[in-house]
């Protein structure tokens, strides 16, 4: 990098990794939360006691033994999600939309009988898809229905939200749509669309797909520039409940709009990624250190969405 650019990234106060690493997630994230975040049925569980919704939680498998209730399970149902509780970006996560008598049918349109998915849940237990390999749990999860409002920005996947929340406060936020390029998944290095979100409204600031600008997605041809989120007060105070529920001062939080349940979580991530600065065209410094220089801190989840709601509106 040089120093011209490296000049002009920090007037726009861009977070860099070796300062988000340092000064907040090691400052801020007690190591003995990680664990917590890190499975997504202990995270799951622990939320729910605050308030925050995720989607309903079909069938645990714990055991091979357990495989063979989950034919019982899936014979009742037309869509579902399987995921490993302690995967990460996306790995092992197989979303079935729909069926055809004994076949399922994924989001792709390709169609897997119940002893594939049944193998696919014990690759799961054996550690496939675990962060470390350790041996694993799979959950089995109700299929999130889409807002037709913003499903039809995104190429096959379900579009999430990310928010970034400091100290309890949402600090930053984006949307992610997934593209062709990144094979229907939310995955910005896969090719997905970051699209910046104004902290203070839900409407679309910016967008980028490979840190490029993007006006258009790529694959349904619509316009980024006049997206708003639905119920966005709703997912602030719900990202903000889960510093309380977590104790982590630094992560990310990621949300999605369901045609029924509305704002439900999907997952928390103890070390977000910076590529949100990007698609917000600002960079996290400047908001972080506003947080840290408040003389006391708001003390509830509304509170503290309401006030970053009115502090970092870029209206």
């Amino acid at each position: 990098m040089s120093w011209i650019s490296a000049r002009r990234l920090n007037k726009l106060g861009m977070l860099n990794m070796n300062r988000r690493n340092v000064d907040y997630i090691g400052r801020y994230n007690e190591r003995s939360s990680y664990p917590l975040v890190d499975n997504k049925l202990r995270t799951k569980l622990v939320v729910r006691e605050y308030g925050v919704k995720t989607p309903e939680l079909l069938q645990v498998v714990r055991q091979q033994h357990e495989i063979s209730h989950f034919r019982e399970i899936a014979s009742e149902l037309n869509g579902f999600a399987i995921k490993p509780a302690k995967g990460s970006g996306g790995k092992g996560i197989t979303v079935i939309s729909g069926r055809d008598g004994d076949e399922f049918i994924k989001g792709s349109g390709a169609r897997e009988s119940s002893e594939v998915l049944e193998r696919h849940l014990s690759n799961i237990l054996a550690g496939l898809y675990s962060l470390a390999g350790t041996p694993d749990v799979a959950i089995v999860e109700s299929l999130v229905q889409c807002s037709p409002a913003l499903a039809k920005y995104s190429f096959e996947g379900v579009p999430d939200i990310r928010i970034v929340v400091f100290q309890g406060y949402p600090v930053m936020a984006m949307l992610r749509l997934a593209t062709k390029a990144s094979d229907g998944k939310a995955n910005l290095h896969q090719g997905a669309i970051g699209v910046g979100l104004n902290i203070g409204t839900g409407n679309s600031l910016n967008a980028v797909q490979f840190n490029r600008p993007a006006i258009l997605h790529p694959d349904t041809g619509l316009a980024l520039e006049n997206i708003r989120i639905e119920d966005w007060e709703t997912m602030l105070e719900m990202a903000s409940r889960c510093y309380e529920a977590t104790g982590l001062g630094y992560m990310g939080v990621d949300l999605v709009v369901d045609a029924n349940e509305g704002p439900l979580l999907l997952e928390l991530n103890a070390r977000p990624g910076l590529a949100i600065q990007m698609a917000n065209g600002c960079g996290l410094l400047p908001r972080l250190k506003h947080i840290e220089s408040l003389k006391r801190l708001h003390f509830s989840p509304a509170e503290r969405a309401q006030y970053a709601m009115t502090t970092f509106d870029q209206s």
